[in-house]
């Protein structure tokens, strides 16, 4: 089909809930993505930091493609290898207990904020449902994660929200004012991706992590987008020198096909009982299998060079001395550029798509989700994009 086939099929059938770009893309290898009309894009937005070992990746090909031939779905009321291979993998290069799988980071972070609310429930009983949340946070297009959502943007229209949450902007005073007895755990993401890419202060996760432990909160790192090697570390949190209650996951994990979920620590390993919590979809067999290739591919020293590729990212683009960019925040290959004042970030993401360079908006800026198995010779063709389309 045509471009214009497409777009007038999609128009009729499709809920209209998303602003899609003029663009439909046809397939791909690595960083590079072709259209139905064959024309090449350099890839800085991975499907939002989804395609972590990049398209077509033919070890990720190979596990899909075994896996499909021998089993499909069964539900989790059986045992299969690949689920819980994956939760071994998953496990012992994080330090944490134990795995759930679902489908996605909204689901990864309502099954923590379910954790988190059975605690306390079963140790002080009711009366302490409440978790705090931060300014600029995002996790999630629930109702009851965008309840735990800090940007007012994402809350028009779909009153009355979940009840249980507070917010707190990123410094412990401000946490320590909206604190109360009420209080259960804390929520929040290292980097803030949809706020604009902003690293939190390491002084004050470790001041968080203290807090949480002095008044039996459980504290927990939604790492949908910062984790699986997007930061440089197999999540974020290995950075910061702790080791929370609970951490959730998803977009980078199976490489491309649906899948999230979180992972506790031993405190809290047994709080979910058989019925508390469950997913149809969770754990499938194919998701699991490519989930598998993709830690495999991701192994410690692909890891380590993604902080050397996101720090050679990063320095291009600031010497590019672009007049309508600013500096660039982030760690590893989660990257965040500042837009001038006056600028739209929405244009020049616009633009810098058409021009043949996938990218996004945060906050106000501009972000970059690269495949983590990008190469040099791709960075450096979306960076002659960047350079002829902004100079």
């Amino acid at each position: 089909m045509t471009f214009e086939e497409l777009k007038e099929l999609d128009s009729q059938y499709v809920v209209q809930s998303y602003g899609r770009n003029p663009i439909a893309i046809d397939h791909g290898q690595g960083a590079a993505l072709y259209d139905v009309e064959g024309r090449e894009y350099i890839d800085f937005a991975s499907g939002i930091g989804v395609l972590s070992v990049g398209t077509a990746n033919s070890k990720w090909q190979s596990a899909i493609t075994e896996q499909v031939g021998k089993l499909g779905h069964i539900s989790n009321l059986f045992y299969t290898e690949p689920y819980i291979r994956l939760a071994e993998k998953l496990c012992t290069r994080s330090g944490m207990a134990s795995a759930f799988f679902g489908n996605s980071g909204a689901e990864g972070n309502e099954g923590i904020i379910k954790l988190a609310r059975k605690y306390s429930w079963e140790k002080y009983g009711e009366g302490r449902g409440t978790i705090i949340t931060l300014n600029r946070s995002f996790h999630g297009r629930t109702i009851t994660t965008l309840a735990a959502t800090g940007q007012d943007v994402f809350h028009q229209y779909f009153f009355p929200f979940t009840e249980g949450f507070r917010r707190a902007d990123p410094n412990i005073d401000s946490v320590q004012q909206v604190a109360g007895d009420d209080v259960c755990a804390i929520l929040v993401e290292l980097v803030q991706g949809e706020g604009g890419v902003l690293p939190l202060d390491p002084d004050f996760v470790q001041a968080l992590a203290n807090l949480c432990a002095d008044r039996d909160w459980l504290f927990l790192v939604d790492e949908v987008q910062t984790g699986i090697g997007r930061t440089g570390s197999l999540f974020c949190f290995q950075q910061y020198g702790i080791q929370p209650d609970a951490v959730s996951f998803a977009k980078g994990i199976a490489g491309g096909l649906p899948m999230g979920g979180f992972l506790v620590n031993e405190k809290c390993k047994k709080v979910f009982g058989p019925g508390d919590h469950a997913s149809t979809f969770g754990g499938n067999p194919v998701s699991a299998a490519a989930a598998c290739a993709v830690l495999d591919i991701l192994d410690d020293e692909t890891i380590t060079q993604v902080k050397e590729k996101g720090e050679y990212l990063r320095n291009a683009i600031e010497a590019l001395n672009l007049p309508c960019l600013g500096k660039t925040r982030g760690m590893g290959l989660m990257i965040g550029a500042e837009v001038a004042e006056g600028v739209s970030n929405k244009e020049l993401c616009a633009k810098l798509n058409q021009a043949g360079l996938l990218s996004l908006t945060a906050g106000p800026g501009l972000r970059f989700l690269p495949p983590l198995t990008i190469t040099k010779d791709e960075m450096d063709k979306g960076l002659a994009i960047l350079k002829a389309t902004l100079s």
